[in-house]
């Protein structure tokens, strides 16, 4: 189902067929944001695997007149402490020529009226590369904090 975000913006779950460009562009993200080269067939296959399984994460894609220009996948943390989901924001991306129009604010806002319809969302998380000031910028401008925690991580590459 799609949803207006604004004058012929829609935001609507992406699919199996939509997998080639969104690898695309997550290749895109991941060079712009941190200089780290994906490899394409790799992330062509992980978008592949969550489509097959919808327990992996919910990806969506923001459309112009047809043509994606921007996408957003969404995992869930369970929270015993909230007995409840925390949707975590992964894989944000808005391609340049839409940047600087508030698309990121709506697509959040769409995130939080589903988190507040829905009594097991209890909230939304993101993480950023510390590098990543702008982006940084724009979370706290529309209301997210860094207040609480420090992401930490190890990855077996």
């Amino acid at each position: 189902m799609k949803t207006l975000l604004k004058e012929n913006i829609y935001i609507e779950t992406a699919s199996v067929q939509d997998a080639e460009l969104l690898a695309d562009l997550q290749c895109k993200m991941a060079w712009e944001t941190e200089e780290y080269m994906l490899d394409r067939n790799t992330v062509l296959q992980g978008l592949k695997a969550l489509f097959h399984d919808v327990s992996k994460g919910i990806y969506y894609k923001v459309t112009h007149n047809e043509q994606i220009i921007g996408c957003m996948l969404n995992t869930f943390e369970w929270s015993e402490w909230r007995n409840g989901y925390v949707l975590w924001i992964q894989s944000l991306y808005i391609v340049p020529e839409f940047r600087a129009q508030g698309l990121f604010k709506l697509m959040y806002q769409y995130l939080q009226h589903k988190v507040e319809a829905d009594d097991n969302l209890m909230g939304i998380r993101l993480y950023v590369d510390k590098t990543n000031v702008k982006a940084s910028k724009v979370y706290k401008a529309i209301g997210m904090n860094d207040e609480h925690y420090a992401f930490f991580e190890w990855l077996n590459e």
